[in-house]
């Protein structure tokens, strides 16, 4: 299924030099992790609390662009430097569910509550259904969906643009989000079907 996972191994590879280089010097896999997921609770909770400077919004596609390079970067030197841990599964998975919190939280300000609510549910339940995939479907992790975080980080970053330029977010941002809460829905059901089909096989 297309999604944006499917550019992945191009994105990589054009990190693969700077992930040789931070090896070189000592950074360890874990250490961006952390930074990635640090950083975006320290931006998330800054535009949370700033909600209604638009201008400062820009700050979010920034990050979100940095934060992907750093999230490949981590994975390079976990798989290709030998960096793999249990601990570092643990901070990757459940780093990125607390990340993406923090980060679609300052919109629950700019869209409503309840919507936003509902969306960082559905976010963590995808990531939930990819994992289950792995533990039950014995096929690894599902990526299944049009819905992943690379999608949602797409949206956001274009929402945040959007609310940077124009100083609010009208009634078709709050569709675009909708739209986007029925497709995690989907996507859900995605990774959970693949997931059983590939244990039967």
């Amino acid at each position: 299924m297309l999604n944006l996972y499917q550019i992945k191994p191009q994105f990589q590879a054009a990190l693969r030099p700077t992930a040789q280089k931070l090896a070189a010097r000592g950074v360890t896999a874990n250490q961006i992790t952390l930074l990635a997921a640090g950083v975006s609770i320290l931006i998330g909770g800054f535009l949370t609390i700033f909600a209604t400077s638009a201008w400062l919004f820009w700050l979010l596609p920034i990050w979100l662009f940095v934060r992907m390079a750093l999230n490949a970067l981590d994975g390079m030197l976990a798989r290709e430097f030998m960096q793999e841990s249990a601990l570092g599964g643990y901070l990757n998975e459940v780093g990125d569910i607390v990340a993406d919190a923090a980060l679609y939280l300052p919109f629950a300000f700019v869209l409503g509550g309840f919507q936003m609510g509902l969306f960082i549910w559905l976010a963590a339940l995808t990531e939930v259904f990819g994992l289950l995939g792995k533990v039950y479907g014995f096929n690894g992790r599902r990526y299944d969906g049009f819905m992943g975080k690379p999608e949602r980080a797409a949206l956001f970053g274009i929402l945040a643009i959007w609310y940077a330029l124009a100083g609010s977010l009208n009634a078709w941002a709050s569709l675009l989000v909708w739209l986007a809460i029925i497709t995690m829905c989907v996507t859900c059901w995605l990774r959970l079907q693949n997931g059983l089909r590939a244990s039967t096989q």
